[in-house]
C-alpha cells in the first residue's frame, strides 16, 4: 500500500475510509488481498483506530471479511449480489430513461455528448479507469437531469460487487466499441424523444454484465466467492 497523504481538511477516520474504498472499487486491492491495521496505519501516517473504524465500516458495505482467526481480507465478488444489483439496476435505469425522452434538459443533453467526446478519448488512450468513471458519470447524468439523484444513491448502495466486476471486465477487453455505441444510442434516443429505443438499448447494455460474468467467473476464480 503505498504511502497516502491525507488532504489536511478531511478527518482521519473519513480519509482512510475513502482511499481505502477507492483502492478496492478500482481493484487496486484486488479481491482476497490480506489487510493489515498496522501496515494501513503506517501508509497513513495515522493512529490505528482510524483504520480499525474504516475496516468495520467497509465491512458492513461488503467491501471487506474479517475472517476470526485469519485475518482481513478484501472481499470476493459475490456473483449472486452482481445479478441483484444488475437487476435493480436495469428496472430504475429503464424506467429513469424513459422519463429523459419525456423531458431532458439541454445543458444535461451537452453533458452527455461531452462525456461521449472523452469516452472516445479514454478508447484511444486504453484508459481503463477512465472508461469505467465516464460510464458511471454518464449514467448518473441521466439521473440526475431526471431530477433523480436520489434513486442513483440508493442504486450506489448495491453496486459495489457489480462496479468491480465491470471494471474488471474492462480491464479484461479493451473492445469498448460497442459500449461506447450504446451509450452513444441512448443520447441520440433521448434527444429524439425515442422512449422505445432508449429502454432497448439501456436493457441490452446493462445485460452485458451477467453476460461478461461468465467469462470473468473463468478468468479469475480467485476474485470470486
Amino acid at each position: 500500500m503505498d504511502q497516502y497523504r491525507m488532504p489536511p481538511s478531511t478527518s482521519a477516520r473519513e480519509a482512510v475510509y475513502a482511499k481505502l474504498r477507492h483502492q478496492i472499487l478500482i481493484l487496486e486491492l484486488p479481491p482476497g488481498t490480506a489487510l493489515s491495521e498496522k501496515d494501513a496505519s503506517l501508509a497513513f501516517g495515522v493512529s490505528r483506530t482510524p483504520v480499525r473504524e474504516s475496516f468495520v465500516r467497509l465491512a458492513q458495505e461488503g467491501l471487506v471479511q474479517v475472517l476470526p482467526q485469519r485475518g482481513t481480507f478484501v472481499s470476493l465478488i459475490d456473483s449472486e449480489l452482481v445479478e441483484e444489483a444488475r437487476f435493480m439496476r436495469e428496472q430504475l435505469e429503464k424506467a429513469v430513461i424513459r422519463l429523459a425522452c419525456e423531458s431532458f434538459p439541454e445543458d444535461r443533453l451537452e453533458a452527455l455528448e461531452e462525456n461521449l467526446r472523452e469516452q472516445r478519448e479514454s478508447m484511444a488512450r486504453t484508459d481503463d479507469k477512465r472508461m469505467f468513471e465516464l460510464d458511471e458519470a454518464f449514467h448518473r447524468t441521466i439521473f440526475e437531469g431526471c431530477r433523480k439523484l436520489n434513486t442513483w444513491a440508493a442504486i450506489q448502495q448495491m453496486n459495489v460487487h457489480l462496479n468491480r466486476s465491470r471494471l474488471l471486465r474492462l480491464v479484461t477487453d479493451h473492445q469498448w466499441s460497442h459500449l461506447y455505441a450504446q451509450h452513444e444510442q441512448m443520447a441520440i434516443a433521448i434527444r429524439n424523444r425515442d422512449a422505445d429505443r432508449a429502454e432497448r438499448v439501456m436493457r441490452e447494455h446493462l445485460s452485458l454484465s451477467i453476460a461478461d460474468l461468465t467469462m470473468l467467473k473463468e478468468k479469475y476464480p480467485q476474485y470470486f466467492q
